[in-house]
């Protein structure tokens, strides 16, 4: 009996962003997402860099439950889709942002790449550059930028110290240092898996990355850029704007 040649299904890459978090260090009257920076959401430079990428299958932004601030119509032209269920951390709309792609037809051998909605300055070519250096890896990998500046590790609160002064207990090596940037590229099935394993451990992880090293891997850093800075505290919007303004 001669058997049928069957062949295999190339991976397919999404992006999934998790945008339930609201930005209480932004000092913004809104989640920070949708704070105009540039003329334009925040949220709406990261859709426009996946937008331009035809080569995925599907962009989905996971919001809270109860998010009133989310307007599709400030967001017109980009394909995306939207599924409302963000937990509450990071870690958890992640986990349920991979579900949800199910619905779309993501496989566990398929791509996803990880984004924050609060680094407005990732572009088509970062993206694509992350793809480009981890389609044929075996664990997958993150954008990262080594570590420039010198590192101070906080004293514990010390008798003669002033109320309100933090200060230094020791100087830290930057040696081998890098700083994490998103996005954060790993197979779906390998990533639910490892986040599975940290909560079931009590962990609650800040980054995809940090959950596949609890598995026991060691994702690899691609250079990263200046310019994919997460946008945190009030003086940030400033700085993302002019980076926007001078590359667009």
């Amino acid at each position: 009996m001669i058997r049928p040649v069957t062949t295999p299904v190339p991976s397919r890459l999404f992006a999934l962003i998790p945008c339930a978090g609201t930005g209480s260090r932004s000092g913004a009257p809104m989640p920070k997402q949708y704070q105009t920076v540039a003329g334009r959401p925040m949220l709406g430079y990261t859709l426009a860099a996946f937008d331009a990428c035809s080569e995925f299958s599907q962009t989905l932004v996971v919001l809270a439950p109860d998010d009133h601030h989310f307007d599709a119509r400030r967001f017109a032209g980009l394909r995306f889709a939207v599924e409302r269920c963000g937990g509450a951390s990071r870690q958890a709309s992640v986990y349920n942002g991979l579900l949800a792609l199910a619905k779309f037809g993501a496989r566990d051998d398929d791509w996803v790449l990880v984004h924050d909605a609060a680094r407005p300055g990732i572009s088509p070519a970062l993206i694509r550059k992350l793809v480009a250096e981890l389609r044929d890896d075996a664990v997958g990998g993150i954008l990262a930028l080594s570590v420039a500046d010198t590192l101070k590790r906080l004293a514990p609160s010390m008798p003669d110290a002033p109320a309100a002064g933090a200060r230094i207990a020791r100087t830290e090596s930057r040696d081998g240092l890098w700083q994490a940037q998103t996005p954060q590229m790993f197979c779906l099935g390998m990533l639910r898996e490892a986040i599975e394993r940290a909560r079931h451990d009590g962990h609650d992880l800040t980054d995809e990355a940090s959950a596949i090293e609890w598995l026991g891997h060691s994702p690899k850093l691609v250079q990263g850029s200046l310019r994919n800075f997460k946008v945190t505290y009030p003086e940030d919007f400033a700085l993302a704007g002019a980076f926007l303004t001078a590359h667009a």
